[in-house]
């Protein structure tokens, strides 16, 4: 697709992924609307410095909207008349996904599909889907390769994702909508999300308090840098459907780092790189945490030209920079001297 001043719809753009992608958009000259209702499920001022960001970056459009609001997001497709929608927003977390099940479906489903009917209306030409990992589950085929047909989802989250495909290829088969699913993999660097494993270790050894390590310290996690994941979602705005005429226009895409690494030896790289000793504090293994992820990325390599291009440990440095900049700023706030050196939106996830 030609690149000379895309209009993209861009749902959670104030989020951790979606705020880096938003940047680079408009470094590339996309004419830029975000859609985010904030949610609150960390602290919405990590949300608002996102969003602060993004608009050091280039003009865009931002409204705090939720994705489940058909006659708001309506309104907003017949103003902007996006050309792409790249559709991140979700309810996300596996565990959280075990306690508010009904939750999810009505974000991740009924959000989804407001999405796709109204790419449908408003004639969108192309429809990305940020999916997840997870939806591979207990499958025991590794690494994880896009034609897999043994989908195991573990987690409700899991399972409205891969919900989430299968309503996307409908809209691809009935209306020629061009869809591309992403399956990111455990995606990191700075911003993310505090309830994931990297931001929180880092809060907790900061802070000199012990590890929560659930299991035995032998499950793995293909973990993979924000900025490739973005380059990935970029080379998906510039894919051509080349399928056969009778296929709908329809990819799935592992975007990961195909390289699984032992939760007990990210532990020990974080203690290099925050030159920090960790105590770790073990806990029986959380239900729907699959054992290990890993990604087969030779179609993203073969299709888009995708290739990773961060070791673990240099984005984990630049990862732990970012995080104590952030915090030396969030140091002079009320809020943060109440959180008692930990990462308030971490503590509160911990208890």
């Amino acid at each position: 697709m030609s690149k000379q001043r895309q209009r993209v719809l861009l749902t959670g753009g104030a989020g951790f992924i979606g705020s880096h992608l938003a940047e680079a958009l408009l470094r590339r000259g996309a004419q830029l609307t975000i859609v985010d209702n904030l949610d609150p499920f960390y602290d919405c001022a990590w949300k608002k410095a996102n969003l602060e960001a993004v608009e050091r970056v280039g003009t865009h459009e931002f409204h705090a909207l939720d994705i489940c609001d058909t006659a708001q997001l309506s309104q907003i497709m017949a103003s902007h008349r996006p050309e792409v929608v790249i559709h991140l927003a979700a309810c996300v977390g596996v565990r959280p996904s075990i306690r508010q099940p009904k939750l999810y479906e009505r974000v991740n489903l009924a959000g989804t599909v407001n999405l796709l009917e109204l790419c449908r209306q408003f004639h969108v030409s192309r429809f990305i889907f940020g999916s997840s990992s997870s939806v591979y589950g207990a499958t025991s085929c590794v690494p994880f390769s896009e034609d897999q047909v043994e989908l195991r989802p573990l987690s409700p989250y899991a399972a409205t994702k891969l919900a989430g495909e299968m309503l996307a290829y409908t809209y691809a088969h009935l209306f020629g909508l061009q869809v591309i699913c992403l399956r990111f993999f455990t995606v990191y660097g700075p911003r993310q999300r505090p309830d994931l494993a990297i931001r929180k270790f880092t809060a907790l050894l900061e802070a000199g308090k012990p590890l929560p390590i659930f299991g035995d310290g032998s499950s793995a996690r293909d973990y993979t840098y924000v900025d490739d994941i973005v380059a990935g979602i970029l080379a998906s705005l510039d894919h051509e459907f080349r399928l056969p005429s009778n296929n709908p226009p329809f990819e799935v895409f592992n975007l990961g780092n195909s390289h699984p690494v032992k939760l007990i030896e990210l532990v020990e790289l974080l203690e290099n790189v925050t030159g920090r000793k960790a105590t770790c504090e073990w806990r029986p293994p959380q239900p729907g945490d699959s054992p290990v992820t890993w990604a087969d990325t030779s179609k993203a390599c073969r299709v888009l030209g995708y290739r990773p291009a961060t070791p673990l440990e240099k984005g984990l440095t630049s990862f732990v920079r970012w995080y104590r900049d952030a915090v030396q700023v969030c140091s002079e706030t009320p809020e943060y001297r109440k959180s008692q050196t930990v990462d308030s939106s971490v503590q509160s996830l911990l208890e």
